[in-house]
């Protein structure tokens, strides 16, 4: 016969979890003997072990009660459930796992894989990092409320970033962001930028700038969050206004006279002037 310390060593428990299951009515307590100690037998050991191998497994205690209670084929078919669950959680814990993963990766947490190429290759080519920021959170944007769009915008974009003017035109555009907005060298930096979108709507068509779509409402959102992360580019865009064009995500030539064409029209790639959002 066991003292209560015995039994709990035996089954690898502890004495408290003894008397836990004593209080769930899981374990019969044993009657005291003449000294007032209770005292266990082998059956105990092997409840107590099957007790304890099914709260490890996950099994609620009330649960417990009813396997014990249960004949042979009702244990082997509740055994089986809480195995089929017991898969279920791993297979979601790997996913969370997954996810965690994709966090600590930075852009794939929230991004399809193509655009998360796309963003390295401007890194590659010296891009500098906030232009890079500002593309990403644009397109977390863009693939959250239009997914379905992504696969086509981004091979507009991959054809885009393979011509050298749009890498100077990254580059003019970087240096726009060290300045203040109220620097006057962002005159110079809109001037060449004004000089680079005019030469390439020239040379490649209105349609290499402009030839998307982009919902009004998406639009304000996605040139806000610009505006929020590199303030000189609101100044920017003023200045640009004046050299004949206006907005940020949806680029559009201005019509004589200072006013937008009457049509509206898209964006570049994705959204506005080329390689910077698509």
């Amino acid at each position: 016969m066991l003292t209560i310390g015995e039994l709990a060593s035996y089954a690898g428990v502890t004495v408290r979890a003894v008397r836990h299951y004593h209080a769930k009515g899981l374990l019969p307590e044993p009657e005291r003997d003449r000294s007032g100690y209770r005292r266990y037998d082998a059956g105990a050991v092997i409840e107590l072990v099957k007790i304890r191998t099914l709260a490890e497994a996950g099994v609620p205690l009330a649960r417990v009660r009813e396997l014990l209670q249960a004949d042979e084929e009702e244990f082997v078919a509740a055994v089986a459930d809480i195995d089929k669950r017991l898969r279920a959680e791993i297979r979601q814990r790997r996913r969370h796992r997954e996810r965690i993963a994709r966090l600590a990766a930075g852009d794939h947490l929230a991004l399809p894989p193509e655009v998360v190429g796309y963003l390295d290759r401007l890194r590659a080519l010296g891009v500098d990092e906030r232009i890079v920021q500002v593309e990403r959170d644009g397109w977390i944007l863009l693939a959250a409320h239009s997914s379905e769009r992504v696969p086509e915008l981004m091979a507009r974009k991959n054809e885009q970033i393979a011509d050298p003017q749009l890498i100077d035109f990254f580059r003019t555009l970087g240096r726009a962001l060290d300045q203040s907005p109220d620097d006057p060298r962002l005159v110079e930096l809109a001037d060449e930028l004004a000089a680079y979108i005019t030469r390439i709507a020239d040379e490649q068509g209105e349609d290499y700038v402009d030839d998307t779509d982009i919902e009004p409402p998406l639009v304000k959102l996605m040139d806000s969050l610009a505006f929020d992360t590199v303030p000189p580019a609101r100044r920017l865009i003023e200045l640009l206004k004046k050299r004949g064009w206006t907005g940020w995500t949806k680029l559009e030539r201005m019509a004589p006279g200072g006013t937008r064409p009457p049509d509206g029209g898209g964006a570049a790639g994705e959204g506005g002037v080329p390689g910077r959002r698509a």
